[in-house]
């Protein structure tokens, strides 16, 4: 088997999975890449690289542990409010402008309120409380005010 085919894991001091990715090319062996990048203070698991998620959408979110990959949903959940609130801000932006050539010629502005009411709402959405897996969490975007999904 090649250096390539294999991976270390642990838990960096910030909660975040690390993944190290030996090479071919070194005349190390595959417990000395391991003693020199993985610290001695942590669980490292040595394990194939066909078991690492291919979705990488929330990897940030990734755990592992003795059964194998998982992940931590409330990390999961804080990544999609931020994924909404980097998608809203232009969003945001554009209704602000509007608002204002709204007000210049005293147009009613109660529609415009309500959109930007419902972009600063978008990320307290319960159903994204309520999700329990990732699929779930994906669908908890609202391509109506957001508009496409990252996730697609």
């Amino acid at each position: 088997m090649a250096n390539s085919d294999t991976r270390f894991i642990f838990t960096g001091d910030e909660g975040v999975l690390n993944i190290v990715c030996p090479a071919d090319k070194t005349d190390l062996t595959l417990d000395q890449i391991k003693a020199k990048s993985c610290p001695s203070d942590k669980t490292v698991y040595t394990v194939n690289k066909s078991v690492i998620p291919t979705d990488t959408t929330f990897s940030d979110a990734w755990i592992y542990t003795d059964s194998g990959f998982g992940i931590d949903m409330a990390k999961a959940k804080e990544l999609h409010k931020t994924n909404i609130r980097i998608a809203r801000t232009p969003k945001l932006a554009e209704l602000d402008i509007e608002f204002q050539k709204a007000q210049e010629t005293s147009a009613d502005t109660s529609a415009i309120v309500a959109k930007k009411q419902a972009l600063r709402d978008a990320p307290a959405d319960s159903a994204i409380d309520a999700a329990t897996d990732e699929a779930g969490l994906k669908a908890q975007w609202n391509t109506s005010i957001l508009g496409t999904s990252p996730y697609s």
